[in-house]
């Protein structure tokens, strides 16, 4: 599962897709992929240092 991070509001989920818009802001927004992939943040599953 992929966690997502609406570029609008900062609203962020877990989806295997991206949804034609945001669960939280109702809008058409840009998703950015903020999953943890490294060691660092493994713990917390997301990587806080994407913006």
């Amino acid at each position: 599962m992929t966690t997502w991070k609406c570029h609008n509001c900062g609203y962020t989920f877990d989806a295997k897709e991206v949804p034609a818009e945001c669960p939280s802001c109702r809008q058409k927004c840009e998703f950015m992929d903020v999953s943890c992939y490294t060691p660092d943040c493994a713990g917390k599953g997301v990587d806080e240092r994407i913006k």
